[in-house]
């Protein structure tokens, strides 16, 4: 499998925010977001080619930790990844899976589905990216898809959300899907890579959140680390 990087770090998204977590990130993505903060796996694709003991030796090597966090780009498209969820979850710890939902789990071992779908804030550049740009928007949001992920697993959705008006298309979709997704498992993150640019969006964010009924979802790996690979 083509790894882009595994690490051992603090969990800055989701409703476990702030646990102890290896990361498993893949490398290769369906999708060219616009605001992408980890290039070097998906416009760029880059990383090593790792075995499936190699890659559970790498979290082993982390005995404190509790839980492993299968991510990507976007893991859902890497070759071998049912077995690779297998193997995590047979180490005996709490299995994330990130995901933009556009690929059906089809059984996948998971403990916490992280859907991620994309608003139209993600497109790429029509000019400088006319044939990703078709692409990303054609693939973006599969409601079948997602449904399939709400029905099999526990699960938390994260919309990264630049302006106001996100929010409403975010309500659209999650209608569409016409499941009971109660309000506290829809947490909504500002689009940023930056503390300032963090800072700012958290202040009509959340109180877009405490309007609605929506969780907010600070980026704590930021505040931490800044954004910088291997955290």
């Amino acid at each position: 499998m083509l790894i882009a990087e595994t690490f051992y770090s603090i969990q800055g998204e989701g409703e476990l925010t702030g646990v102890p977590s290896v990361f498993v990130r893949t490398s290769g993505c369906n999708l060219r977001c616009a605001w992408c903060d980890t290039p070097y796996a998906s416009w760029q694709p880059e990383g090593e080619i790792r075995t499936i003991p190699q890659i559970v030796a790498a979290v082993e090597s982390h005995p404190a930790a509790r839980h492993v966090v299968l991510t990507g780009g976007e893991p859902m498209i890497a070759k071998d990844v049912h077995a690779l969820a297998a193997e995590l979850k047979a180490t005996g710890r709490h299995l994330t899976i990130e995901t933009a939902a556009t690929i059906a789990p089809d059984d996948i071992a998971c403990d916490l589905a992280s859907l991620s779908p994309k608003l139209l804030n993600s497109a790429p550049d029509p000019l400088a990216h006319a044939a990703w740009r078709r692409k990303h928007e054609a693939t973006r949001w599969q409601p079948d898809v997602v449904r399939a992920w709400v029905d099999r697993y526990a699960y938390q959705f994260k919309f990264v959300v630049a302006r106001p008006e996100d929010v409403d298309e975010l309500e659209h979709m999650l209608a569409a899907l016409h499941r009971e997704i109660p309000r506290h498992k829809v947490l909504l993150m500002p689009e940023a890579t930056s503390l300032e640019r963090m800072r700012d969006r958290a202040a009509w964010l959340g109180e877009l959140c405490k309007a609605r009924g929506y969780r907010y979802a600070h980026r704590l790996h930021i505040e931490l680390y800044g954004n910088r690979r291997g955290t």
